[in-house]
């Protein structure tokens, strides 16, 4: 069982894989895995049952089982430890393999590429590259709502990519990391409220919900010392949605740039630019750089005085 030192050691070094090197190809990332289990099982499911009801039941059977997977795949780091009579040795095995696991459950340097892909004058290219990081139609959107678009995306990811696998490691370890990013790939993959996926997704949706309840209440402390007042006078009327409008919401008072998905929410502020999408990406940094801060120092007292 990992110590919190032994956390401290494997989050510092997977931040550091993580801002150092590229996105590990698709075809060995868990994540992508994950997906396609999940989309492949839905096929199957909604080929075979037409009721609500089994519907519902499949998604959920389907749901644990990719959870078993990921929660298999995470306790890999400790074969090495169980198997060798070398403990050193092995322990380091461990720590490097948690390390490189865990950096595939969140996402920071990948996130900000992505999204300032799509801080180009190129409208055509702007839309490209935002296609691939909303699910929204884009085809139509003007430039400020390509602008906002991005920016929701970057804010509500910090929750998902960011705040919420690091904040289930910390608390039961690289198993709670990969458990949150399973539900959370279901949730992303199938948690949608129309067909073919309203019965099915249903469950990973809701269990989502649970899991980003607390993470997403996270990131407002982490952007009140940009501007409270703002910050909580936006956050008060972010009610559009359970989890994922309390980033916007957010993003939109520190910024004072107004992001909108017609018919789900809207915070107000000036139409957003191109160096708006900028401008969120160095807040974006000044976010993470607080949360792994106080991540690696809860761990580090949480080591010294309560084991």
């Amino acid at each position: 069982m990992l110590h919190n030192e032994d956390k401290f050691l494997i989050l510092l070094l997977a931040i550091l894989i993580d801002v150092s090197l590229a996105e590990p190809p698709s075809f060995i990332h868990p994540t992508v895995y994950f997906g396609k289990t999940i989309e492949k099982l839905h096929r199957v499911s909604t080929r075979y049952l037409k009721s609500g009801t089994s519907l519902f039941f499949a998604g959920l059977i389907s749901t644990i089982f990719v959870l078993l997977i990921g929660i298999a795949i995470s306790l890999i780091p400790n074969l090495p430890i169980s198997m060798s009579r070398n403990y050193r040795a092995s322990y380091l095995v461990e720590i490097i393999l948690s390390a490189i696991l865990l950096k595939t459950t969140f996402s920071i340097r990948s996130l900000e590429s992505h999204v300032s892909k799509t801080a180009t004058d190129d409208i055509e290219l702007q839309r490209e590259c935002t296609s691939m990081i909303v699910s929204r139609d884009v085809s139509h959107l003007s430039r400020w709502e390509l602008c906002s678009a991005s920016i929701e995306s970057l804010a509500e990811n910090i929750v998902d990519g960011v705040i919420a696998p690091i904040f289930y490691f910390i608390l039961f370890g690289l198993p709670g990391a990969f458990a949150y990013r399973v539900i959370n790939t279901c949730d992303a993959v199938v948690g949608y409220k129309n067909h073919p996926y309203l019965y099915f997704g249903k469950f990973s949706a809701r269990l989502d919900d649970l899991l980003n309840y607390i993470p997403s209440r996270i990131s407002i402390l982490l952007f009140l010392p940009f501007s409270p007042i703002k910050v909580i006078n936006h956050v008060r009327v972010a009610k559009f949605k359970i989890n994922g409008d309390k980033p916007i919401a957010c993003m939109s008072a520190v910024c004072n740039i107004r992001l909108e998905k017609k018919g789900y929410y809207s915070f107000p502020g000036k139409k957003p630019e191109i160096n708006d999408i900028l401008r969120a990406i160095k807040v974006f940094r000044v976010v993470v750089v607080e949360w792994v801060a106080i991540s690696l120092t809860a761990l580090i007292i949480w080591a010294h005085f309560f084991e």
